[in-house]
């Protein structure tokens, strides 16, 4: 057998990076059938004809080596050979150009790898351990609010960001430190008083900023038509009472507010009502100071205020403007959609920059508002004696609790908040008892956590089936990242959910629910990298047609396929293959798509042969894999191998130089160039030979997603690869390249999901269970309700591992 070294990008990450070391040997089990050694000596020689040659004890690139690795005990080593069929089933090893098994053996030797593993698996499962104390994190917090209380609560100005590990801010969420308790009882005190109305010591402030690089030139859904601009606060007011609204305008650098150049209206509205109409003159105070002349528009805006009586609970104030027929530029090109810099693309008229509402003044009480409605499922009569009082109140605390808690309450939770209920009570009455028992419950940890404790008399370390009340919160989390509704909580109660007919009726009519929307919001926001989009600044002197307008339709459209696939229960590989997308007239000028008018998003049909088909051609994805100057192949490309073929590249190693950003005087040096130059020094060739082929496929997209067929008077090279793979050019011939294996796509999907749901990372005992998820999906066309039953009826959602 000649011995040969493949030294390349593909195998210096074979299997994973890091070393990989050879577990003891497991007991010895029952002799093998003799078919059975003639199978695993048929696997042997082709690992030794392919793989030991590299992965050996002399070489061991990658940090691995097989040779004596029993391939005939498969289950003596799990870990190793888990990574190693993920490897095969991508085909990414052995690399290119080395000699490769052909398509049958791939095949067979995958086959027989996963079959050993899956039956260990069986034999003996490992469902994995989620933490004991999980708490909820800043969105299951503002969603059990929600539907506790009725109530919707800023939670950004509530509780600080959440960290994130391996691509959610759920997994690994069990810390409290004291400074992040202190927020927790912040929160409990603020939203238990909003809730039950609680009178406040001073009038309360809010302030919403507009982001300064949104363009305001169009109508804006919610406000009444005829306006163009500004925007709608939803607001929950905390009383009736007298509330003053204040409105201020977009100003530049030197403080004039930008495109006020003639009269305009502005309109203040509360509930699409109007309260006052405004007319904005231009500044008269013209000012020379330092040879520059400017207009002092100091206070030009300060009467953009309306003093208003509000009933409490949730209400929408609008400020916008009366739109302008005239409000068109006559140019001999064609402006910019964008208008928000002063230099660049200045503003043809004034914004909203922002709308404060400041109040109560001289609150007269509280009325009927959906939190109070919800609280208060009864009232002691008046006159009604303390103890008539405590009756209606255990009724109240009893139904909330049980509710908070995700569970029946026991007699001490009980009690314990009854006792905050006599407190208050005491201090203020019955509405002040109420009050404090529920600012108690919301910063009990029987709410701010999820508690999954072991059973009493298990073997540590064993698997365990989990119970059905805390399958019902594992099942609502995961759905609607929030908690369990009664419905739910009944069925786990009487241990119904055990039943799998009924868990899978619960689940189809949870994914029915509006509040199955999270999936859509919270977890492809994060699997596709849809909340980075926040952070996008593209240089506005290179992008200058790029708004907040743009950065909001590309989230938008992302998240309707997603719903789209969702809510239509369709194949999860539509993500990939849609022959339409969601668009309003701003992304559709953006993408060169004509025939769609005005700002609303709606479905459409997109060309045959269209690169806008599926998440590859939305300029959300292409948007935030690129940097603020330029794309990056290596983001895009890195991308794709995370969150489409789940082979992520390894870390880079230290000390790397950056990409050589020196421009040429004499020509333009394409980014397939300098890629290339990168690619010379050894330490960066190891990771970016297996990164820059799949970006590179998708340099027809420019860093904010226009499509292009030149880079500077060049041609664009498209041509890529994915590792493994044979060569193939441009976005098409990737995404047909990405459904050659279905399998792999919805076998990631799957993985995300189960991430997501289970709150923690995966690890190689979790792979037969993902394998298992994607073979019963498969039989169903890979659609979503098959990959979402999978997930909840498989082995690590339903079990969990005691304690060491």
């Amino acid at each position: 057998m000649a011995t040969m070294r493949w030294v390349s990008a593909a195998s210096a990450c074979l299997l994973l990076a890091g070393s990989v070391a050879v577990a003891a040997a497991a007991p010895k089990a029952a002799a093998p059938t003799a078919a059975a050694r003639e199978a695993a000596a048929a696997e042997q020689a082709l690992l030794d004809r392919y793989c030991i040659t590299c992965h050996n004890d002399r070489l061991e690139t990658g940090g691995l080596t097989l040779e004596g690795v029993d391939v005939a005990d498969v289950a003596a080593h799990p870990e190793l050979w888990e990574k190693v069929v993920r490897k095969l089933r991508t085909g990414a090893m052995p690399p290119r150009p080395r000699p490769r098994p052909d398509a049958s053996d791939y095949g067979r030797i995958v086959s027989y790898l996963e079959t050993a593993l899956d039956t260990a698996a069986a034999a003996d499962p490992d469902p994995g351990r989620t933490d004991t104390f999980r708490r909820l994190n800043r969105t299951e917090y503002r969603n059990a609010i929600r539907d506790l209380l009725a109530l919707e609560v800023d939670v950004a100005a509530l509780l600080p960001r959440d960290d994130s590990a391996f691509g959610f801010d759920n997994v690994n969420a069990g810390g409290l430190s004291p400074t992040l308790m202190e927020r927790y009882l912040a929160a409990a005190q603020k939203v238990s008083r909003l809730a039950v109305g609680s009178r406040l010591p001073a009038p309360g402030s809010r302030v919403v900023v507009i982001p300064a690089d949104r363009t305001q030139e169009d109508h804006v859904a919610g406000l009444p038509f005829g306006t163009r601009g500004g925007t709608v606060v939803e607001h929950q007011f905390p009383a009736d009472g007298e509330y003053e609204i204040q409105v201020r305008l977009q100003r530049n650098r030197n403080e004039n507010v930008e495109g006020l150049t003639e009269p305009h209206d502005v309109e203040i509205t509360l509930d699409g009502r109007r309260l006052d109409l405004f007319t904005m003159e231009p500044s008269e105070n013209f000012v020379l100071q330092a040879n520059a002349a400017y207009y002092a528009d100091e206070g030009i805006d300060n009467h953009l205020n309306v003093r208003v009586t509000v009933t409490a609970g949730p209400h929408e104030v609008g400020a916008t403007f009366i739109k302008k027929n005239s409000a068109l530029l006559e140019t001999t090109r064609q402006p910019y959609d964008a208008h928000f810099n002063m230099d660049r693309h200045p503003r043809q008229q004034p914004a909203v920059r922002t709308v404060s509402i400041v109040g109560p003044f001289d609150p007269t009480g509280v009325g009927e508002t959906p939190s109070r409605e919800r609280i208060f499922s009864c009232r002691p009569p008046a006159g009604a004696t303390a103890d008539e009082a405590e009756t209606c109140a255990t009724e109240i605390i009893a139904t909330l609790a049980r509710r908070a808690y995700r569970r029946p309450v026991t007699v001490d939770d009980f009690e314990r908040l009854v006792s905050f209920y006599q407190r208050g009570y005491a201090e203020g009455g019955f509405e002040a008892g109420v009050e404090t028992a529920l600012r108690a419950l919301l910063a009990s940890p029987e709410f701010l956590f999820r508690i999954e404790r072991d059973p009493n008399g298990v073997t540590p370390g064993a698997p365990y089936r989990v119970s059905d009340l805390e399958l019902a919160s594992r099942l609502s989390f995961f759905l609607w990242s929030s908690l369990p509704d009664d419905a739910l909580i009944d069925a786990a109660a009487a241990r119904r959910l055990s039943d799998p007919a009924v868990l899978e009726a619960e689940v189809r009519r949870m994914l029915a629910d509006p509040r199955a929307d999270a999936l859509t919001t919270n977890f492809a926001s994060q699997w596709l990298h849809l909340r980075n989009l926040d952070a996008v600044r593209p240089d506005a002197r290179l992008f200058p047609d790029f708004d907040d307008n743009l950065r909001q339709g590309f989230r938008r459209e992302t998240e309707l396929l997603f719903r789209s696939v969702l809510d239509e229960d369709r194949s999860v590989v539509d993500l990939l293959t849609a022959d339409f997308t969601f668009m309003n007239e701003r992304v559709a000028r953006h993408y060169e798509i004509p025939g769609v008018y005005g700002d609303h998003f709606r479905r459409v049909a997109l060309p045959p042969g269209s690169p806008r088909a599926g998440l590859l051609g939305h300029g959300s994805i292409l948007t935030v894999t690129s940097y603020a100057t330029r794309t990056s192949p290596v983001l895009r490309g890195k991308w794709i191998l995370e969150n489409l073929l789940g082979t992520p590249p390894p870390p880079p190693p230290a000390n790397v130089p950056p990409l050589d950003e020196t421009r040429s005087n004499v020509r333009v040096v394409s980014m397939r160039e300098r890629m290339e130059a990168h690619r010379q020094n050894p330490q960066c060739a190891v990771c970016h030979r297996i990164m820059d082929p799949a970006g590179l496929s998708m340099e027809n997209f420019d860093a904010i997603g226009r499509w292009r067929a030149t880079e500077g008077a060049a041609p664009i090279d498209a041509a890529g690869n994915l590792p493994g793979g044979e060569e193939f050019d441009g976005v098409a011939g990737l995404r047909a390249a990405i459904l050659e294996r279905p399998d792999v796509f919805a076998g990631v999907v799957a993985e995300k999901l189960l991430t997501f749901a289970l709150g923690r990372g995966l690890d190689h005992a979790d792979a037969p269970a993902v394998r298992s998820i994607v073979r019963s999906a498969a039989a169903d066309d890979y659609r979503m309700s098959s990959l979402v039953l999978g997930i909840v009826n498989s082995t690590p959602f339903q079990m969990r591992r005691s304690q060491s």
